[in-house]
């Protein structure tokens, strides 16, 4: 731009200059603060899009998948660090390279640029190629296709996404397991629900039980009594005033009295024996349900022992032979019912243990030493796997098929065991079978 400024006048000349300076100097203030405005809003937009670059970044870097975009092409324009984790190339490597090349040979290449081609404007999703990993190994992987578009909505080319299968195929087969876990946990908490209530049931039937064999048994006891004074008096009384009494005589032998009298004592005894031996189941089962005592008692292990093999051995469903080589009056202190609780459990798995081997037995041995008392109960099953061993007593482990087994009774007798002050282990034996070695102190608890 010139400005024209008059001669005519000097003075009139010097005025229109001086403002014509000043309204040049204001216009180069008004530009001067434009820039600076510019400046200041371009370092603004700078920060933000060194910001927005870092985030973007940062979410690639942590993206566990892999990520790969491309341009129309399909050669490599960008790659996170999962690809190169995969690939064990760097990012300048694999730049500009056709990313068919990352696909095990020219079959999946080919396949891949069929599916890309045919479907990469609606996209491709979890659809499985063959990758080639840095290894040299041949990994399937998941992988979804994206199109990339401009703003215009003109295709500048697509973003791949894969994960490996395998850890899909763990991640889900750790969910089945869960899930199967979770289900086994359940029927266990009702099992073990529905053992409370048994065990509350079978103690109101044992309460019950007690006063009908009472009764019995006593009635029993006053038979005896009067049968054997009856025997006394018949006696005396054939052998003083009816010895020649023919007809008396004939009608003895033939109501078979003396063999009645005879018999009655093996009868009585028996129906004796009967109201004892129920007598003492109903005690035991009172025993078994009782509710923990807060103060010991002197436990005899031979009754627990023998009880025990009795109730396993007549519920088994094959044969079961149970030999018992135990010292006499072996005693510990401690909670009869929780005791026999482990001593059936031992047994209950043994016979379990050799439910297929043809002649099933189990041999409970015992002895006491430096105040030690130890049973050993021995089989002759196929043993325990060596990876189970270290298993057997944890919550809810077990080999027996579903709704077969809990998987709590070893952990709940090692809790019990543990609670004596004793100690509960197993083992192979040499020969062949398991080893269950239950100690306990003879002064427990």
């Amino acid at each position: 731009m010139s400005i024209t400024v008059p001669s005519a006048d000097p003075a009139a000349g010097e005025g229109l200059g001086e403002q014509a300076w000043i309204e040049v100097i204001q216009k180069m203030d008004e530009v001067y603060n434009d820039l600076l405005q510019y400046e200041v809003a371009l370092e603004e937009k700078n920060a933000a899009l060194e910001e927005s670059h870092q985030f973007i970044e940062s979410v690639l870097t942590s993206i566990s998948d892999i990520l790969i975009v491309c341009d129309r092409q399909g050669s490599i324009i960008e790659v996170n660090s999962s690809l190169l984790h995969f690939s064990g190339k760097s990012a300048q490597e694999l730049e500009k390279t056709p990313v068919f090349d990352l696909f095990a040979d020219e079959i999946e290449r080919a396949r891949a640029r069929e599916v890309f081609a045919r479907f990469g404007r609606e996209g491709v999703h979890d659809c499985e190629f063959f990758l080639r990993a840095g290894d040299g190994s041949t990994v399937p992987v998941s992988m979804n296709c994206t199109p990339r578009v401009s703003q215009t909505g003109k295709l500048m080319g697509m973003v791949v996404t894969g994960r490996p299968v395998g850890e899909l195929r763990r991640a889900y087969q750790a969910l089945r397991q869960a899930h199967d876990d979770l289900k086994r946990t359940q029927g266990q908490l009702l099992h073990a629900e529905k053992m409370v209530s048994l065990g509350r049931l079978v103690a109101g039937v044992a309460h019950e039980l007690n006063n009908p064999i009472s009764f019995v048994l006593g009635n029993v006891l006053s038979l005896q009594r009067y049968a054997s004074r009856l025997e006394s008096y018949l006696g005396a009384v054939h052998a003083t005033s009816v010895a020649d009494d023919a007809a008396l005589i004939e009608l003895r032998q033939s109501l078979r009295i003396d063999r009645i009298l005879a018999d009655m004592p093996l009868l009585i005894d028996g129906m004796i024996e009967g109201a004892e031996r129920t007598r003492d189941i109903v005690d035991a089962l009172k025993r078994f349900s009782a509710v923990d005592k807060t103060l010991p008692e002197q436990v005899c292990l031979n009754d627990v022992i023998e009880r025990s093999v009795r109730w396993v051995v007549q519920s088994a469903s094959a044969r079961f032979a149970v030999d018992v080589d135990l010292p006499p009056d072996l005693r510990c202190s401690g909670s009869s019912g929780q005791l026999q609780q482990v001593v059936m459990n031992l047994i209950q798995n043994a016979c379990d243990a050799t439910l297929h081997v043809g002649d099933a037995r189990l041999l409970i041995r015992g002895s006491v030493a430096s105040g030690q008392l130890c049973l050993i109960f021995s089989d002759n099953g196929p043993g325990i796997p060596a990876e189970n061993l270290g298993r057997l007593f944890e919550p809810f482990f077990t080999t027996k098929p579903v709704g077969q087994g809990t998987g709590l009774g070893l952990s709940i007798s090692y809790g019990i065991v543990e609670r004596h002050g004793g100690k509960l282990s197993a083992a192979n034996r040499p020969e062949g079978g398991a080893e269950f070695i239950l100690a306990l102190p003879v002064e427990s608890i």
